[in-house]
């Protein structure tokens, strides 16, 4: 039994059987006398219902969710280069892309939906997330535990080329600005230059927002998050109780058949005790 083994069966098992399967698993490690790896076992996370379907997609179709990763790595580029027609491009990119994922996946309600969706935008906004994604082992958006849990080794995507994708780019990006031959800049070079800048600060600006946005949202999730996993504890605690609840009744009855047997057996001694007592006293009368 190995840990990258058990995590992957867990994380690609059935939601529903995850605590009752790692329980399991980690109890297994222990009786193997594996005591370390049963308690790195106890502590995987159980997914979210959204982290599960995004875990079962890159099993039964990873294509897609590798070409969201990759469109995360041109998003970052474009940032970076402050390359304003390829970043509304990618953007726009990113939003269909996710859409198309969503519609292709079965049925669920608008609460999961919405949760997968918030899901893969941050398999494109954050390279750790796409790797635990791609992997088909991640817990949720505001867990992320590579470097603790996996080493990936086997399902991580490949290193970035560098290259950028020509189908997730419109534009080409713009060619930087002509100067005149004469000395000093015609009207025209002060014209780009001046569209280039406001371009460069209308990008900064949003960049900025999405970034308050993003961690709004981070914060808001890191509370559910923290919701679910106590409820998780407590029906675990909850469930741990009845068991030993269950054991301790099972051992009552045993107790109480014992002490019924003993009970029976001492009563039968009783009576022969006493039949014998009857006898001796009748010959005693006879004697006389």
């Amino acid at each position: 039994m190995d840990f990258d083994t058990v995590a992957g069966e867990l994380y690609g098992g059935d939601l529903a059987e995850f605590v009752s399967a790692r329980n399991a698993a980690a109890k297994a490690a222990k009786a193997d006398g594996d005591p370390d790896l049963a308690a790195k076992i106890k502590e995987l996370r159980k997914p979210t219902t959204a982290a599960a379907i995004v875990n079962r997609l890159a099993r039964d179709d990873p294509d897609e969710l590798r070409e969201l990763a990759e469109l995360g790595d041109e998003l970052r580029d474009a940032h970076t280069r402050l390359a304003g027609d390829d970043l509304r491009a990618l953007t726009r990119s990113r939003g269909e892309l996710v859409r198309r994922i969503v519609r292709g996946l079965a049925k669920m309600s608008d609460t999961v939906a919405r949760e997968v969706e918030a899901t893969l935008e941050a398999v494109a906004a954050d390279p750790d997330t796409a790797a635990l994604a791609l992997a088909g082992r991640l817990t949720s958006v505001a867990h992320q535990d590579a470097d603790q849990w996996f080493t990936l080794a086997a399902s991580a995507p490949a290193a970035s080329t560098g290259k950028r994708p020509a189908k997730l780019v419109e534009k080409a990006e713009p060619a930087r600005p002509k100067r005149s031959s004469r000395t000093g800049k015609t009207e025209e070079d002060r014209r780009r230059e001046e569209e280039e800048r406001a371009e460069r600060e209308r990008v900064r600006a949003e960049r900025e927002r999405l970034r308050k946005e993003a961690a709004e949202l981070a914060k808001e999730r890191a509370v559910v998050e923290r919701d679910l996993v106590r409820t998780e504890r407590a029906a675990e605690q909850a469930t741990a109780r009845v068991e030993d609840l269950r054991t301790r009744l099972a051992e009552a009855e045993e107790r109480a058949e014992r002490a019924t047997a003993e009970f029976e057996a001492a009563k039968e001694a009783y009576e022969q005790a006493d039949e014998a007592a009857n006898e001796a006293q009748k010959a005693a009368d006879a004697a006389r």
